[in-house]
């Protein structure tokens, strides 16, 4: 009965006056519109009908809002089927609506779906800014060679340093930051709008400005040869005659050491997307073994390559 119902949702919290409860024959009298508002206000529902489901999960996302149903009977599959998240029991749930469900409870326990919630906005979460940092980091590479082919100058990385940094110092840390650890207090959060851009909450300036920081210092990095050599000098003729004057050992050298900064900047890069909000210091303080280990191994090969004899002939 309403009243009943209501009594139970006033005892957990849920309700506070009766005009918040709703019965079956209520909604029946009402129309799609009239629905669509009372929904707004309503936050118990009694002794309804499928089709009653089905039309309340219709107005409530006429308004904009996600809809997540719970159900366990064949009469629930049309309502889990229209709603956004359908969420079937698995233990007394019949397969009928574990099929239109999209999530199955496999305990039964209602608890479970806050879990899933959390779990689901750190999987989110750690897509984000895995997909962010490699965007920010590749674009780095683009403006660093870029402005040097507006100045007139060589390349400052070659086809090698390019495949060594994609598979390693893009690579590993993606698939640490893919793995991260839920943020804390992701709970606390807003609901993220499902029509929400990836670069939303400030993507676009990660990509951009993290790109732009990472392809300037790449770009002074290979400069700094020139310029223990002939000076410090912004003047770009000056500075196109050295490398057109210069022995094949100098550019070489000043590659290198671009390299050598485009991949540590994009080792500490990943430390700073862990969290965006806080320092990178907490990935040793949370103790985040695959990060730290993405870190030091990146750290290590980046060495190996560049000062054991052989191997940096290469580089």
């Amino acid at each position: 009965h309403k009243d009943t119902a209501f009594a139970i949702a006033k005892e957990l919290g849920i309700a506070e006056d009766p005009s918040q409860a709703m019965s079956g024959e209520q909604i029946d009298a009402c129309s799609e519109e009239e629905l669509r508002e009372k929904v707004k206000t309503i936050r118990v529902f009694a002794r309804v009908s499928p089709q009653n489901k089905v039309s309340i999960v219709k107005a409530i996302r006429a308004n904009g809002n996600v809809v997540a149903m719970t159900g366990d009977g064949v009469n629930d599959a049309p309502s889990l089927k229209g709603a956004d998240i359908g969420i079937a029991m698995g233990i007394t749930g019949t397969d009928v609506a574990k099929g239109a469900a999209d999530m199955v409870l496999t305990d039964d326990n209602f608890a479970s779906i806050e879990k899933a919630v959390e779990e689901g906005r750190g999987i989110y979460a750690n897509i984000k800014k895995t997909i962010l940092f490699l965007l920010s980091s590749n674009v780095g590479e683009v403006i660093g060679m870029l402005l040097a082919a507006i100045i007139g100058l060589p390349s400052p990385l070659i086809a090698i340093h390019l495949l060594w940094v994609n598979l390693i110092t893009d690579s590993l840390p993606a698939v640490a930051l893919g793995a991260d650890k839920k943020p804390k207090g992701i709970m606390e959060e807003k609901p993220r709008d499902p029509k929400e851009s990836l670069f939303s909450h400030g993507g676009y300036g990660v990509t951009f400005g993290y790109g732009a920081w990472i392809g300037i210092i790449t770009l002074v990095a290979f400069l700094s040869v020139a310029w223990m050599r002939m000076g410090f000098t912004l003047n770009p003729v000056e500075i196109r005659n050295f490398f057109d004057t210069c022995d094949v050992a100098v550019l070489e050298e000043a590659q290198a050491m671009a390299f050598c900064v485009l991949s540590m900047s994009e080792l500490f890069h990943m430390l700073g997307m862990t969290d965006t909000r806080h320092s990178f210091v907490r990935v040793f303080k949370d103790k985040n073994i695959l990060l730290w280990l993405s870190f030091v191994i990146g750290m290590a090969l980046q060495f190996f390559v560049i000062f054991v004899p052989g191997v940096n002939t290469l580089f």
